[in-house]
Parts: C-alpha cells; sequence; structure tokens
C-alpha cells in the first residue's frame, strides 16, 4: 500500500541561516522557524564557515522545539523529513543532513535531500495564512533563480524537470551586490543596505556596465560591474558623501535589476512561455519587485516573487520540495549525505 505524506519536517542550513519548518502536501507552511547569524558574523563582513557550523549545531535542536510548540503537532503528525543536501558549505549542510538522518532512524521516517535551487524555484507556490499565490499558476514556467551565490534562468517544465537556460559565468548578482557595499563600508549584510540606501539615490547619476547584453544572450557577468564599481568608489575617495553613496548604489543597483529583468524577459520570448518566478535571497531587492512588476505587467506575463520570509534561506521551501520528492516514492534513507558543489545543470 502506498504511503500518504501529509506532513513533512524540512531542515535548511546550507548556509548561515538555521532553519526548520512543518508543510502540508498543498505547499501549505503549518510553521517555519528560523535564524540568521548575521551578528556572528557582521564583524569580519562576510560569512564564516566554521562559525556558521558552530551556530547550527548549537540552535537547530531548540528550533525544532519550538517548531513542534508553535505548531501544536507532534511526530506523530510527521509523514517524512526533508533536508537540504547541496549546494552549500559543507560544514553547514553536514549538521542539518546528520540531524535529519538521527530523527529519520529514530521516528522511523522516510528521508529525502533537497537541492537547494530546486527549493528556491518553489518558493513562490508556498501558501500560508497571508500568502496565497494564483491557483492557476502552474508548470511550465520560467524561473530566475538569484542569490549570494547562485544566478541562473530555468524553464521548469514540470517538478523534477528543469532545463537551464542561462547563468552566471562568474560572480552571483549577489555576491556583486555585497561586495560593493562592503566597499561602501555598509556593514553586513551589506546586499540588504545597498537596496536600502538606493532608495534616495539618483539611479541615472552613475554610468556602470553591463555585459553580455547582445540579442538573445541568457548568460550572466557581474564581475566586471564589480570591478567597475570599486573603481569608481576609489576614484571619489574623499568626496564619498551620503548622498553620492546614494547615488553609487542607486546607479549600481539599477544596472544589476534591469540586465536581470531583460534577461528573464528574453528566457520568456525563447520558451514562449507566459509565466515567470523570480526567487532566491535577491528576489527580496525592492527596485527588482518594483521593476518586474512593471515589465511583466507590461508583457502581460503572470509572475510571482515570494514574501519576504521564502527570499532568504528557508525550511518551508525545501518542505515543498521535499513532500513532492517522498509522494514520488524517493527516499534516500541513511544513505543519503551533503555535496557542497554541484553541476550547473544537474538541478
Amino acid at each position: 500500500m502506498k504511503k500518504v505524506f501529509n506532513i513533512c519536517l524540512a531542515i535548511e542550513t546550507s548556509c548561515d541561516d538555521t532553519s526548520v519548518a512543518l508543510v502540508d502536501k498543498s505547499g501549505f507552511v503549518l510553521a517555519q522557524k528560523s535564524q540568521n547569524q548575521d551578528s556572528v558574523h557582521s564583524p569580519f563582513g562576510g560569512v564564516i564557515p566554521e562559525l556558521a557550523c558552530r551556530n547550527h549545531t548549537m540552535r537547530l535542536l531548540p528550533l525544532l522545539d519550538e517548531l513542534f510548540e508553535e505548531s501544536k503537532l507532534d511526530w506523530k503528525k510527521v509523514d517524512g523529513i526533508a533536508v537540504t543536501s547541496k549546494p552549500g558549505l559543507i560544514g553547514a549542510l553536514l549538521v542539518g543532513v546528520t540531524v535529519a538522518k538521527t530523527l529519520s532512524l529514530l521516528y522511523d521516517l522516510p528521508i529525502v535531500g533537497v537541492n537547494h535551487l530546486e527549493g528556491h524555484l518553489h518558493a513562490p507556490l508556498l501558501r500560508d495564512d497571508q500568502y496565497k499565490p494564483d491557483e492557476e499558476f502552474t508548470y511550465p514556467f520560467v524561473g530566475l533563480c538569484v542569490s549570494g551565490g547562485h544566478t541562473s534562468l530555468y524553464n521548469v517544465k514540470a517538478f523534477g524537470k528543469y532545463q537551464l537556460l542561462g547563468r552566471t559565468v562568474d560572480d552571483a548578482a549577489g555576491e556583486a551586490f555585497d561586495k560593493f557595499g562592503k566597499i561602501l563600508g555598509l556593514g553586513y549584510p551589506a546586499g540588504a543596505k545597498v537596496d536600502l540606501l538606493a532608495k534616495s539615490g539618483n539611479r541615472k547619476a552613475f554610468n556602470f556596465p553591463k555585459a553580455f547584453m547582445k540579442k538573445d544572450d541568457l548568460q550572466f557577468s557581474f564581475s566586471g560591474l564589480k570591478t567597475a564599481g570599486s573603481l569608481k568608489i576609489k576614484e571619489l575617495g574623499l568626496n564619498l558623501t551620503e548622498s553620492v553613496k546614494a547615488d553609487l548604489c542607486a546607479s549600481y543597483q539599477e544596472v544589476i535589476v534591469e540586465v536581470l529583468v531583460e534577461k528573464t524577459l528574453r528566457a520568456l520570448k525563447k520558451t514562449g512561455l507566459k509565466r515567470a518566478v523570480i526567487t532566491g535571497g535577491v528576489s527580496a531587492n525592492s527596485r527588482l519587485r518594483e521593476l518586474a512588476a512593471a515589465e511583466f505587467n507590461k508583457s502581460e506575463v503572470k509572475f510571482l516573487i515570494p514574501p519576504m520570509r521564502y527570499c532568504t534561506d528557508n525550511a518551508a521551501m525545501i518542505g515543498i520540495a521535499g513532500i513532492r520528492r517522498l509522494q514520488k516514492g524517493q527516499n534516500d534513507s541513511l544513505k543519503l549525505h551533503p555535496e557542497a558543489f554541484m553541476k550547473v545543470a544537474q538541478l
């Protein structure tokens, strides 16, 4: 008799966010508990892998206790476990996978490893009491996954069927944001602070380069932009007033956002699709959300961008992908192991 999967426990520890969630078979988030490590990594201006791993070890089990307390559910209601197994920081992944395997053994539950990018691509399809995407939004769709480590375009043909359309050949968009903000002295996390400062700046104050913009090209490149931004900051030197910093952030951000939206529109044209999602940490950027809404509506494209709580790394997105894999009969058992890297087209 085929097992019924109604509720999945999900664990996400791929980088520096510790997150756990309970997600049902419809993608409804019953509860989620997360904790970032911004205060831990802020003095260093970036994520320190050893510290991230240690903090996952300290926070994961307490968060699980809080999750079950908040949801008022117990382990008898859980039908399976999903955990991020790739890609990510190997030590951080190892913490999540080890805890998931231990719980699987303890409660005799099937376990599946979930690709972090697959989770992001399905984050816009999650539901909760405050967020309900259009029920008619379905496969196939174009997915732009954009974060600190990834900038990729996919044709999401069905669950588990992904065609890579384009990717960054060097730096991810999120990294370009973070490095620029760090050089400007905005602190950590710098990308979010670039967005905040850009609100009061002039988007046309500085002219930054756009790479790979020839017709039909779906690849991304942000290393040249990152270098141009660094050189401009150095050139301005003592003239870096708060007003100038705001103009720099607005101009730099506009280039990234315009490229992301333009490439997504190109992917839609190439595939003939009229549905798109933008997801990942950078999808929290306010200007990206604004421009995407304007351009997609103009082109009559149905699109989804998840709410902030599902943009950054979170367990709910791992839960919706995980429970679908469980429903397909996947069970990685105790052979599951973390993988820090993955082949680009392996999703």
